[in-house]
């Protein structure tokens, strides 16, 4: 579980393995690659390993992730 006040968020990285994110609460903007997705609460977004990321809090945000170690 991460939890990000608005305006924080996490710098542009990959993964070993894909990446299961579920919104719990908050808006955030995930720039995948080089496409931006808006996430609200209730949203699920597959993070591929193979493809750059990033997280910004639009408004408080907490997510759940899971990495699929599979």
């Amino acid at each position: 579980m991460f939890a990000f006040n608005e305006d924080q968020g996490l710098n542009e990285h990959t993964s070993p393995f894909d990446v299961l994110v579920q919104v719990m609460e908050g808006d955030a903007e995930v720039p995948v690659a080089d496409k931006e997705i808006a996430l609200k609460p209730g949203q699920i977004l597959l993070l591929p390993t193979d493809k750059s990321h990033a997280v910004k809090a639009v408004t408080c945000f907490k997510m759940l992730l899971l990495m699929i170690r599979s």
